[in-house]
């Protein structure tokens, strides 16, 4: 058997829809059948969001990894509220 991972740009796959998540379902099972992986190289936000919709993110593998939200520096908080107000 031969082994080794497969890489598969997903750079172009621009509207996806359940034909790919099923294409790439069957691939990476027809992949590990013969003893190798199957690595999502740049894959859309579309693509990811559909494929963790399916259930399939551990399956195929991706790993999202989110960036935190903005916020406001410590120190830069602005309260409202008159300083007799009793705290909540």
């Amino acid at each position: 058997m031969a082994t080794g991972t497969v890489t598969l740009n997903c750079a172009r796959i621009k509207d996806p829809g359940l034909a790919a998540i099923d294409y790439l379902a069957r691939l990476k099972l027809g992949l590990r059948r013969g003893g190798r992986d199957l690595c999502l190289a740049s894959p859309n936000d579309d693509l990811i969001e559909l494929i963790e919709l399916a259930g399939l993110a551990e399956v195929l593998g991706v790993e999202v990894e989110r960036q935190p939200e903005e916020r406001e520096e410590p120190g830069r908080v602005q309260e409202e509220g008159e300083l007799s107000d009793p705290p909540v």
